[in-house]
């Protein structure tokens, strides 16, 4: 089966329709003709619509209480949020959705079957998504940027269930299985892939989950998750004449996986192995920007906090009318006094979280034989990383381990001339003292939080450490001293990257990533853009 990106956006929302307990659909589309159209048809599904901002109160979102209200009839008067409602809720620039409101949305989602969301991704680098949790929690995504206004078909028809289909075993096991080839490991997405599978089918008006469905299932709700591409199976030996099983005969009854796989590959995006390359877009760790600075005077608005305002902060006037208002008729009552009545326990000051910059500590491996071609990498993802700096407010530090010690390249800067300057004419060669190089990142991390920033660690290696702290050629205590390097930056609170530029992924690499609690990405012969990219895409700027 083919199916267009318009015919996938349409088929969404009708099996929205009939079962909202799919959760939603992300959008990937720029504002225009294309997503007007799409929008008109949202309003066809369950119960009212209503838009959402990235920037929505959780007054707005969750309820409270009606200070007007409240004030005019003197009793407590409470109104009702967005989530508090059924129906569907249209997420706008879902690509800058902060991570509180991602989190409450998902709740949301799990707790209420009958909320849809329909989250608006108006990105336009591949960095720029939606959060990974809404994305994991809406059955389906689509890419309308391609969509041209000719392409758009009217006359959709979004109608509820009515015929609830039974799913064969066989299913199961093909959608599961379908799910692991690709390399998804949540097992929302084959769930996901049979819900829509039976509603297909009984939308079509059939009793029994067919092979169509599945096969349409299945590339609605996995091939935007896919985070590998499946190989081929082997063939199987041919058995004997007259020796067929009973299991081969039970097989010749289900549905073929060869041709599902064949129908996901088919609509697999092609930038998927540069995607890959890049780094994990859904579930991976982002590390984000630099870590929020509680204060009382600018920065995103944080809830208010009752208590006096102290070193220059300001009254939530509206907050403390808030809590206030439940109490004005007693008050009132006390006192014999009309008006309203504030107390001091009432008073609620206003908080803003500010956030830090960030410095980007790169620790690269320069021993051994292909030292002088990844430091050439190194530099050069350095400087692509430093030329979008000022935007970022991302400072860079460069450290090179090689022989029996690390070695400090470049402090923390953000000048590119100077950056260009230190980096030339480097050298490299010898054993991998990889505890020294975390040792080194772990000082300078130290130093950057002392001054207010927020330091991240980006560790590029291609094999495993073989020199000690000490200077001794000990693989064993060369690892364990690297062990505890990682295990002190975790304290501390670094969040680090480790990046495998070997020709194949290394275990004792991975292990070191789960140690740190870093993002593993296996990189294989990687040039300086692909070093730049992956590291953006992990740190989701």
């Amino acid at each position: 089966m083919s199916l267009d990106n318009w015919q996938k956006a349409t088929l969404a929302l009708k099996l929205l329709a009939a079962d909202p307990s799919l959760g939603g659909v992300v959008v990937r589309a720029r504002a225009g003709p294309v997503r007007d159209a799409f929008i008109a048809l949202v309003q066809g599904l369950n119960g009212p619509v209503r838009r959402i901002h990235p920037n929505i109160t959780d007054e707005a979102l969750l309820g409270g209480i009606d200070v007007t209200a409240t004030l005019a009839s003197g009793r407590l008067v409470e109104r009702e949020g967005l989530l508090g409602t059924s129906g569907t809720l249209i997420l706008t620039m879902g690509e800058r959705c902060p991570p509180a409101l991602a989190a409450k949305l998902a709740l949301a989602l799990d707790d209420r079957p009958n909320l849809t969301l329909v989250v608006l991704d108006e990105g336009a680098e591949p960095a720029e998504a939606a959060p990974a949790a809404l994305i994991e929690r809406c059955a389906f995504h689509v890419d309308l940027s391609d969509v041209a206004q000719s392409d758009i078909s009217s006359g959709i028809v979004l109608t509820s269930m009515r015929t609830i289909a039974d799913v064969p075993h066989a299913a199961l096991a093909q959608a599961t299985q379908a799910s692991a080839q690709l390399g998804i490991s949540s097992l929302r997405a084959p769930l996901f892939t049979l819900r829509a599978a039976r509603v297909l089918a009984g939308l079509a008006g059939r009793d029994v989950v067919g092979e169509s469905d599945i096969e349409t299932a299945a590339i609605l709700t996995l091939t935007h998750r896919a985070t590998q591409v499946p190989q081929e199976a082997p063939e199987a030996e041919t058995p004997p004449e007259g020796a067929e099983t009973e299991t081969q005969q039970s097989t010749q009854t289900d549905l073929p996986d060869e041709l599902i796989l064949d129908a996901i590959k088919a609509h697999l995006p092609d930038t998927l192995l540069d995607q890959l390359a890049q780094g994990p877009t859904l579930g991976g760790q982002g590390n984000g920007s630099g870590a929020p600075r509680k204060g009382n005077r600018r920065g995103r608005p944080l809830p208010s906090r009752p208590g006096r305002p102290k070193d220059g902060g300001r009254v939530d006037l509206i907050a403390t009318l808030r809590a206030a208002a439940p109490w004005q008729t007693i008050r009132r009552a006390n006192t014999g006094r009309d008006g309203i009545h504030i107390r001091q326990s009432d008073i609620h000051t206003k908080r803003y979280a500010l956030r830090s910059d960030r410095v980007l500590v790169f620790a690269v491996d320069a021993s051994g034989s292909a030292a002088l071609a990844r430091l050439a990498e190194a530099k050069g993802a350095v400087e692509l990383l430093l030329s979008q700096a000022y935007a970022r407010r991302d400072h860079v530090s460069l450290i090179a381990f090689r022989g029996t010690e690390a070695e400090l390249l470049l402090p923390p800067t953000r000048s590119l001339v100077q950056t260009k300057r230190r980096l030339a004419g480097l050298p490299g060669g010898g054993g991998t003292p990889l505890a020294a190089g975390l040792e080194e990142a772990l000082t300078q991390g130290l130093l950057a939080q002392r001054k207010g920033l927020s330091p991240t660690v980006v560790v590029m290696t291609d094999g495993r450490a073989n020199i000690a702290l000490d200077g001794a050629p000990d693989r064993v205590k060369a690892s364990a001293d690297a062990s505890r390097m990682a295990q002190a930056l975790r304290r501390h609170g670094m969040s680090a990257i480790v990046i495998d530029t070997g020709n194949r992924p290394e275990p004792s690499l991975r292990t070191l990533a789960q140690t740190l609690d870093a993002t593993y990405v296996p990189l294989p012969r990687a040039d300086a853009h692909r070093l730049s990219a992956a590291v953006s895409q992990t740190l989701d700027v």
